[in-house]
Parts: structure tokens; sequence; C-alpha cells
């Protein structure tokens, strides 16, 4: 039986005007034009968003949970991410953002920052030991975590087997409602305020872990209008801020690495492109000196997701300012790193590119891929509707193309046919 994929990024037909912006963007080579309209791979999309931050036709979107998500539940508790406190201007407190979500609807609310503090409190420790192969690369992208699956399975070993913070924030919040209201932990929903696509395709198909504790997803740009009319309303607020510094750096590239404190032999890189020029020299062994690795497919980190509103670069310099007036670190474990802290499923090869099932039918296609592809012009145009040459040639191998699909090698032929047509038509004169 064929599996089945959740993916947040999703198409609409309708107003895709088969541009081919898409294809040439995709890290992936997920998508194909095919009859005029794009087609999403679901075995290849890692729900980068890139596709939606390219196509001008807004065909491109994210599936995600509206605000009534917050109906289903008797205790509805907020996980507000740290980049969520880059998208409000003259802020001096997160304070302000926190008690505007109460206001909103919300019961309670529980920083994603906290867990994030704790979450890097536990990789500090993995670090002292030798139990994973170095450099040790972040797994909080969810994104990240899914091309390493898919373009770099010699990687996999490096992955840090961690739940990223809104896993284990969304663990402490039910432990302390259910403590605290005496409810079923069924009765309580978490719902993360999501910055990018790829956030909520790891609650409906988590990464490491059977399910999440994480009940709904919704986005930042659909909370936004609202928190603000809220917060203008908290003349009185209660105290509620439990992250300090370490905790609001990762809404940003580079703030988890920088969390880490005990070292400061790291890599941190932003932009898928760049996350994949890293992959590929983290392949070839060239980074075997550094400790770790932090890799973010948007650009800036969390604060560049397509699901927010303001502007990266602004957000991260509201952010800086707002760590000005709070303490380094707010959060650290006691004894060893929590259970629920780690993965219990293994990081497993995603062989969407696989050709064949043996060895032996393998061969057979690549070689029957590079063959055909030598015949194309390799321009990689789009033309075709795959994003490259090969890319064409692997179509035709599995059955899903054919030659006569490359329009520059048609125009060559007919070219061919009517210079042929010619010169017998001069001969009969």
């Amino acid at each position: 039986m064929a599996q089945t994929y959740f993916h947040s990024v999703t198409l609409d037909k309708d107003l895709c005007m088969g541009c081919i912006n898409c294809i040439k963007r995709c890290p992936t080579q997920a998508i194909r034009v095919r009859d005029g309209k794009a087609d999403i791979m679901a075995e290849r999309c890692i729900d980068c968003a890139e596709c939606i931050r390219i196509c001008p036709h807004h065909a491109k979107k994210a599936i995600y949970d509206p605000l009534e998500i917050l109906d289903n539940f008797k205790y509805k508790i907020a996980l507000p991410p740290p980049s969520l406190y880059g998208q409000f201007n003259n802020m001096d407190e997160t304070d302000i953002v926190l008690n505007g979500l109460l206001k909103m609807g919300f019961d309670d609310v529980f920083e994603v920052a906290r867990a994030a503090e704790y979450v890097s409190d536990a990789t500090r420790r993995i670090l002292q030991t030798e139990s994973i192969d170095r450099p040790v690369i972040s797994s909080a992208c969810p994104a990240v975590a899914k091309l390493i699956r898919v373009r770099f399975p010699q990687l996999i070993d490096h992955v840090l087997p961690l739940n990223a913070p809104i896993e284990y924030a969304a663990h402490m919040a039910k432990d302390e409602a259910v403590e605290k209201t005496g409810l079923k932990r069924e009765e309580i929903g978490c719902i993360f305020i999501t910055p990018c696509p790829a956030k909520v395709t790891a609650i409906h198909a988590p990464i490491g872990i059977e399910k999440s504790e994480v009940d709904a997803a919704i986005a930042v740009k659909d909370v936004y209008p609202k928190l603000i009319s809220a917060m203008k309303h908290t003349e009185t607020m209660d105290y509620l801020a439990s992250a300090g510094r370490i905790g609001l750096g990762w809404a940003e590239s580079g703030g988890e690495a920088a969390g880490l404190v005990s070292t400061d032999n790291y890599l941190a890189a932003d932009g898928i492109e760049n996350v994949i020029r890293v992959l590929e020299d983290l392949e070839d062994e060239k980074y075997g000196q550094l400790d770790f690795v932090e890799l973010n497919a948007c650009s800036g980190g969390c604060v560049g997701g397509v699901l927010q509103v303001e502007n990266p670069y602004i957000a991260k310099a509201k952010l800086k300012r707002l760590r000005r007036y709070i303490p380094v670190s707010k959060n650290h474990l006691t004894g060893s790193v929590p259970a629920k802290m780690l993965w219990n499923k293994d990081l497993t090869y995603n062989p969407a590119f696989e050709l064949g099932g043996t060895q032996r039918e393998r061969f057979e296609k690549y070689s029957q891929m590079e063959k055909i592809t030598a015949e194309l012009p390799g321009l990689d145009c789009g033309s075709c509707g795959a994003p490259t040459c090969s890319a064409l040639a692997e179509d035709i191998v599995r059955g899903l193309a054919k030659r006569g699909d490359c329009t520059v090698l048609m125009r060559r032929r007919m070219e061919g046919v009517l210079k042929a047509l010619g010169k017998e038509t001069e001969n009969d004169d």
C-alpha cells in the first residue's frame, strides 16, 4: 500500500498559471508542471515554503487550524514562539503579549522560549558526551530534518535526537494544567502559534516521536490583528514571562547555537540554499572540527517564516532591543535529560529519489537516466515542466514523461525536418 503524507504546503490549481517559478526554487525538486498546472510530489516535499514565497499568483498556500479551534477544548493553552515578540512595535516586555493572549480567549500561556532554554541545557549535556557523531546537527527546524532524510541520508546519525521546544513546551504545559485544573489531559488543548508551515506538518506528522503533544497550530498572521487589539487593553498585567535571553534567542538564526554557552565551536546558517550548501560540505566531511551546526530553512531563522507579518530583519532588531531587559536564562534542568525530551523513534532515510527496488534495477535505471540526460540540451530551462534536464530524464525513466516534452529538442528536430524538406524542394526544382 502506498504511503500517505500530510503536508501543510498545498496547491490551489485554480490559481496556478503554470509559470514554472516554483519548480526552479524547490530544494528537493518536488514540483513539476504538467498540463499547464503545477503538481507537488508528496514524497519529496519538506514543507520549506519556498514555493509559497516565490509564487506570484499565490497558488501555493499553507494549511493550518482556524482560530475557532479554541472552542474544541475546555482549557486552552497558547504556545507563543519566541519570534512572535518581534512582530510588535515599542515593546519592552514580553508580558504585554502574554497577557494579550489571555484576553484573546486563552486560559493559560506557556512560552516556547521557556522550553527552548531547557532544550539548550539538554543539548549542552549531550555535547559533553560522545554519543552522537560530530558535528551534531540541530533537529529544531523540521524542514531541515526532512531535507536530511530525503537528500542527505549519510548525515542522519549527526542529527540531535531531541524534541523541538514546541513539543517539550506542550508536555510541560499539559502536566502543569492537569495538576492545576484537575481536568483530563485530552480536555486540555495546546495551541501553537506557528510562524511557518513546516511546524504545522511536524505536529500532524511528527519527527522522532509517534504523536505530538501539540493539539493545533494557528498562524501568526491570523492571531496578529486580534492580539494587537487585545494588547491595547492590558492596563493591569499578570507577570507571566518565564524565559530569558537564551530562550528568546531561538527566534533568529544563530540563537540556538549561541545559547549553548559551553562551546563557541559552532556554525549557524539560514535560508534553504545556504543550508543545502552547508549540508553538502558536511557530507564531504569539511567541518569535522565543529561541535554543533544550527540550520534554519527560513532566511533569518524563525522570524523569516512565511506566516509571520513583520520583515524578518526588523523583527530581529525588535528582539535585540527586547532582550536587553531580561536575564540570560531563567530555566535549567535538574538531574538528567528527561525521557520526554528525547526522541522515541529513529530518523530514517526517505528513499524518494531511488529509481528501483534492487541494486541492479537502480543501476540500470541510473544508466538509462545518464544516457537520456546526454541527449537533452542541458539548458535547464524548465519548459518541459521539470526543473532541470536531469530531472526530466529521471521522469522519463520513471514513465512520468517522454522525450517529446523537451520543447528545445522538439524545435531542433522540427528545424532539421524543415531544412531537409527545403533541400528536397530545391532538388525537385
